[in-house]
């Protein structure tokens, strides 16, 4: 057994405790690959394993990798996007986390007009008002959902959280409580084109908490591919 293997199953019973735990059904959650400055030997050796989602904080690394994938995946874009770089993933990915703007959704809108596509997105939020860190704040998301799901190519599916990186989890539990909080509230709302079917939050130091707390989709990189070389 590999390394890629043996930390998958790792997560995956990992997974499976958390969702014991609180009495929930562990095919709900969704494992995404965090896949930064990962090769793609390593990405389809993840997938061999059985990962569906890979999961990319920049555009370069789609467009590099996108071709060199031998497994049928989904690719998600997690990491900030900017407006001028819409265009080159529009056609390649399935989910975008991170629209932390209207005027972001609405240049998604643009291109996925252009092709006659229907983009599904995540509102990324912001939701311990870090300086540091992308998303709305807590205090917009109504007005700004309001807005979005008035766009024709778009449908919001959920949202998406970036809470502070902490050693201990336990730390950031009330942050995946506000946010669960959050994503209720907007399953219950009338906007159009909105559906709260995914709420995208913990990463490789939080991710049991996070399913504790609710979260159906977490975000693994080093939890799966070891720690990064980040001057590659």
């Amino acid at each position: 057994m590999n390394r890629i293997e043996t930390n998958i199953n790792f997560i995956k019973n990992n997974i499976n405790n958390a969702c014991k735990k609180i009495n929930r059904n562990p095919e709900e959650i969704n494992l995404i690959a965090v896949t930064k400055t990962i090769d793609t030997e390593q990405m389809n050796a993840a997938l061999k394993m059985g990962i569906k989602i890979i999961g990319e904080n920049k555009v370069q690394e789609i467009m590099e990798k996108y071709d060199k994938i031998e497994y049928e995946t989904q690719w998600h874009m997690i990491g900030h996007l900017q407006t001028n770089k819409v265009k080159y993933i529009i056609d390649k990915v399935d989910l975008i986390h991170s629209v932390d703007s209207i005027r972001l959704a609405k240049e998604i809108d643009k291109r996925a007009k252009k092709i006659n596509k229907i983009i599904d997105i995540l509102i990324q939020i912001n939701v311990a008002d870090e300086e540091t860190k992308f998303g709305l704040s807590s205090n917009k998301i109504d007005n700004t959902i309001k807005e979005i799901s008035d766009l024709g190519n778009i449908r919001v599916q959920g949202l998406m959280a970036m809470v502070p990186y902490v050693e201990d989890p336990e730390v950031v539990r009330p942050y995946f409580k506000k946010m669960k909080k959050i994503y209720d509230s907007l399953k219950n709302s009338s906007f159009q084109k909105v559906s709260m079917n995914y709420l995208s939050m913990g990463m490789t130091n939080d991710y049991m908490v996070a399913i504790e707390e609710g979260s159906n989709m977490i975000r693994i990189g080093t939890g799966i591919f070891g720690e990064r070389d980040y001057n590659r």
